[in-house]
């Protein structure tokens, strides 16, 4: 027996309209069925990148409250480094634009950044309440 993932949102209740196109009307029969296949995996693509922000935020919250509870910092500019390395060297061996990867991955360690110095801040907060 499948156990059903009720974080995943219903997609037959969504609002999202997949044929949705300011081109609708205006090519080709054939043409457009074909553009809305193709943008169908886009789609799905999307929905999984979600996903798997949301995985990985949830593991950077862990990073964030051990850091927080034992007061490191909230950037760890060595880790960092290396992970921008790392990602430029997989994007390379994906023929995805490295410097793309590298803006994707810096906006990513910054958001993770500050939401590690709103945990710390939170933790002292509660250490100076008690």
């Amino acid at each position: 027996m499948t156990q059903q993932n009720h974080d995943v949102p219903d997609t037959d209740t969504d609002t999202y309209d997949a044929a949705a196109s300011s081109l609708a009307g205006h090519v080709d029969n054939s043409v457009m069925a074909e553009l809305l296949s193709i943008r169908s995996s886009i789609d799905n693509i999307d929905a999984t990148l979600v996903y798997l922000l949301a995985e990985r935020f949830k593991a950077t919250q862990k990073v964030g409250f051990l850091k927080a509870a034992h007061r490191l910092p909230a950037g760890d500019p060595g880790r960092e480094s290396a992970q921008i390395a790392r990602l430029r060297r997989l994007a390379e061996d994906a023929h995805l634009d490295p410097a793309f990867a590298e803006k994707f991955l810096n906006f990513i360690i910054g958001e993770v950044i500050r939401h590690h110095e709103a945990i710390a801040e939170d933790h002292q907060a509660a250490a100076e309440w008690k």
